[in-house]
């Protein structure tokens, strides 16, 4: 049995294991494989001083993903982004990678790009992707992050990297165990330990459908469980926090489509407006669905969501709802589809992309939206999210960023795979 226990908890377990052992004769025991991670931490200027463009790493826990021109920013959870040349998908070059511990999100727009490193919005200058440039750090921007009951944030110290140790535990049957089950788990500490091509300006890198930021002309929208955040980067090197806008509980994704933010949560999708208005953005519409996480894209007629169960959301439903937007006057389900364990979508002309978590990628004829019909199922361990643009669909799975032509939808094909090695 393998679970994962603060580091801090060890010896306090072990010391009463021996006291037990050497008093009580022929009891139960039960024996628990333990991984410890113990948490190295960075001041805030320590942190800054490490984003900078460095050699190329090995993608071992694949996010989300922007694709802008010839390159893909691919996010390493928690880590920071690898910088990939994608001139040839049949042969992409990992060129580079920029260390931001606690890094979820991304956005790009020009040579600038947004992400979030704990509670803060970081901005580069990635005019040169070998030598990115840190331009801004905006400190305590975003909710403070959670870990778990063993730690709180520090915005002071922040964890910049974790030591993993192993260890097994011999454990009498019955006895209450302080072992946490939530991910990985660090301690609270007082100390610190030591630190470890020219784009046109208005363009915006296309993002995946898991994604919490989004960017629409001069300003950047990003999402957290319960805000819609506000961002004004008519100076794209200095951007401007505008404003925060609540919207529902359990907020997860955002979608930008002409000048209307779809948003996700778990309860249903929220549309804004904010074309004249950007930075008050208007309630247009909303759809209402059974709990549970939903990414959702739109082709302005239809919004296509997933629905999966399995996740904090709490919910059973594994489908694809797709509604009928009516002007996001009376918004209304026209199909619901049954699916495995459905994640991220995309969507080029009438060809949807689904990943369907271990049941792989599946692509759809989806020119009849009553009538959904596969062109081809592609099996892959754990597809998380998709993009499909220019005759190419880059997934993001499990063990790998794959890339597929569909120039031909009748022979979808494979062209490459950046591997993903689970060395945590």
């Amino acid at each position: 049995m393998k679970k994962i226990i603060p580091f801090f908890f060890a010896l306090p377990v072990f010391s009463v294991l021996f006291l037990l052992n050497s008093c009580v004769k022929d009891t139960c025991r039960n024996t628990y494989n333990y991984t410890i991670y113990k948490p190295v931490y960075e001041t805030t200027a320590q942190l800054k001083a490490n984003i900078k463009s460095g050699a190329p790493e090995q993608v071992e826990n694949a996010g989300k993903i922007v694709l802008l021109r010839q390159f893909i920013f691919l996010n390493e959870v928690e880590k920071g982004i690898h910088i990939i040349d994608n001139s040839n998908p049949a042969a992409p070059q990992n060129i580079a990678f920029v260390k931001i511990p606690g890094n979820f999100d991304l956005a790009v727009k020009g040579n600038t790009l947004y992400v979030d490193s704990y509670a803060d919005l970081v901005t580069l200058d990635i005019s040169d992707p070998r030598n990115v440039v840190l331009k801004k750090y905006s400190e305590n921007v975003f909710p403070f992050p959670y870990y778990s009951s063993a730690i709180a944030y520090n915005p002071q110290y922040k964890i910049a990297s974790w030591d993993k140790k192993d260890t097994t535990i011999n454990e009498n049957c019955g006895d209450d165990r302080l072992v946490y089950f939530d991910g990985r788990l660090a301690y609270q500490t007082n100390g610190v330990a030591s630190s470890v091509p020219s784009a046109n300006s208005s363009q915006v890198g296309t993002a995946g459908s898991m994604s919490r930021f989004a960017i629409i002309s001069d300003y950047l929208y990003t999402v957290d469980e319960a805000n819609l955040n506000i961002f004004k980067i008519t100076t794209p090197d200095d951007p401007e926090y505008v404003k925060q806008l609540p919207v529902d509980f359990h907020i997860e994704t955002i979608y930008p489509f002409e000048n209307k933010l779809f948003i996700g949560s778990n309860n249903g999708v929220f549309i804004y407006g904010v074309g004249g208005f950007p930075e008050n953005p208007v309630k247009l519409g909303q759809f209402t669905h059974a709990r549970a996480c939903d990414p959702v894209i739109t082709d302005g007629e239809y919004a296509y969501i997933t629905l999966h169960s399995g996740t904090s959301c709490l919910g059973y439903n594994n489908e694809l709802d797709i509604v009928r937007l009516n002007m996001l006057v009376n918004a209304s389900l026209v199909q619901m589809y049954n699916f495995e364990s459905p994640r991220g979508l995309s969507k080029d002309g009438d060809l949807l992309f689904i990943c369907d978590g271990n049941n792989g990628l599946k692509v759809f004829d989806a020119s009849d939206v009553l009538n959904l019909k596969i062109l081809k199922h592609i099996s892959l361990p754990e597809t998380y999210d998709v993009i499909a643009q220019n005759h190419v669909a880059i997934v993001v799975a499990a063990d790998g960023l794959y890339q597929y032509d569909y120039r031909d939808p009748q022979n979808i094909h494979f062209l490459s795979k950046v591997s993903i090695s689970k060395n945590q």
